[in-house]
């Protein structure tokens, strides 16, 4: 293409690179590499990828500049008015030729081949903007969906939980009961099959609750999350810790294989999670097939006897025969661990160093304690009853791994077969 560089470039702006663009993009068109083609017509590459793609500037967003949204006049080598250049958007006569196709029983796959689509586009095209019939079966209609598409493109819009009130209520009554929002949408799925306006996935409800400008739930309801912050942060690798040595510890390599794959219950993982300054902490149970948590109170500090003998009260609340083994951490509270296996009868295992996936269960049931038991605070304050009412409370909450059982009913199952 021979294009000349207009000589004078100071205070153009974007009306006044028509010329520039049409050649730009026919340029896009002809196979031309963005660089190249910025390059002909004499602008900067980023400012051809602006006018493709689109950009942010400050919070607003700046739409892509085709063609048809854009101020290019239809040129002589474009006669019958199509767009030149590519488009992220289906356009009307892509719309068109996707009637026409599926008119003739074309595929999804052949129809995407000819448009230079991916086949999920046109399948999701289809099924967005389709009329489904009483009587079964659907039609689509090129116009019809153009103008759905249209009205839908403008920003910002009013999220689904804004939309809905009866849906916001529900969500934010159970998050003020600790609910996490992926219990919260089961829960709505359950309770409300037939009702897909009802139905939204909890990364809907993280966005309604942290993105700024949306409104849809009360801010001050991040702090009935899990983690209570106010802003969402990615998640960190752990930091590796030094080993501690225990006198005869038994590593977790030899634990029998009915532990590790969950097929009996009666295997536990344990740990303790520390108050201020170190010197309080709770002991924290987990049995690893029903999820079941139990608390230990350490009213007498968490040194190595203090642990053991609450330990050994702790495990004879419960029947012998759910209680076959338990995995610990190599931290020193445990160093006592053959006096515990005495007393109770229950081989203790260790994890290899810096290896908290091998107790998963019990690194996130401490995760969801720290709702309730916050870092920084002094846990001795905290009474036997109180420790009780917390692990109730999470026993009694659905879960996933459980298909949505909570571990009250497992364990009451497991139970209900013993006797």
């Amino acid at each position: 293409m021979d294009f000349e560089i207009r000589k004078n470039r100071t205070g153009q702006g974007a009306r006044q690179l028509d010329r520039e663009r049409v050649a730009y993009f026919q340029l896009m068109e002809q196979g031309y590499s963005t660089r190249e083609a910025a390059r002909i017509v004499g602008i900067n590459r980023r400012t051809g990828k602006r006018w493709r793609n689109g950009y942010q500037r400050g919070r607003k967003a700046v739409p892509p500049i085709y063609p048809e949204y854009g101020h290019t006049p239809v040129t002589a080598e474009d006669p019958e008015g199509r767009p030149c250049g590519p488009s992220r958007y289906l356009r009307e006569q892509d719309r068109i030729h996707i009637a026409d196709r599926l008119r003739e029983k074309a595929s999804i796959r052949q129809i995407a081949a000819e448009l230079g689509r991916s086949p999920s586009t046109i399948s999701r095209e289809i099924r967005r903007n389709r009329r489904v019939m009483p009587k079964g079966g659907w039609y689509y209609r090129p116009h019809t969906a153009q103008a759905q598409a249209d009205a839908r493109r403008p920003r910002p819009k009013t999220g689904k939980i804004g939309q809905n009130p009866e849906l916001r209520d529900f969500i934010q009554h159970h998050l003020t009961m600790r609910w996490s929002p992926e219990q919260i949408c089961h829960a709505l799925r359950a309770r409300f099959p037939d009702r897909p306006e009802m139905h939204v996935t909890h990364e809907t409800i993280y966005q309604a609750l942290y993105v700024q400008g949306r409104g849809e739930l009360r801010r001050e309801l991040t702090r009935d999350l899990r983690t209570g912050r106010a802003r969402r942060r990615p998640h960190r690798q752990a930091h590796k810790r030094a080993s501690r040595a225990i006198k005869g510890m038994v590593l977790i390599s030899e634990r029998p294989t009915e532990a590790a794959d969950r097929s009996v219950p009666g295997h536990w993982e344990g740990d303790l999670i520390i108050g201020k300054d170190g010197r309080s902490a709770i002991g924290t149970l987990v049995e690893r097939a029903t999820r079941y948590v139990m608390l230990v109170h350490l009213p007498a500090g968490h040194s190595a006897r203090a642990t053991r003998n609450a330990l050994a009260t702790t495990v004879r609340t419960l029947p012998p025969h759910l209680w076959r083994s338990l995995t610990w951490d190599q931290g020193s509270e445990m160093a006592a661990h053959r006096a515990f296996t005495v007393d109770t009868d229950i081989p203790v295992y260790f994890c290899d160093p810096a290896s908290p996936w091998q107790r998963g269960s019990n690194e996130n049931t401490n995760g969801l304690l720290r709702q309730y038991f916050p870092k920084g605070t002094d846990l001795s304050a905290h009474t036997p009853e109180r420790l009780k009412t917390v692990a109730a409370e999470l026993n009694s909450r659905p879960r996933k791994t459980l298909g949505w059982e909570t571990p009250a009913e497992r364990l009451a199952k497991l139970l209900d077969l013993a006797s």
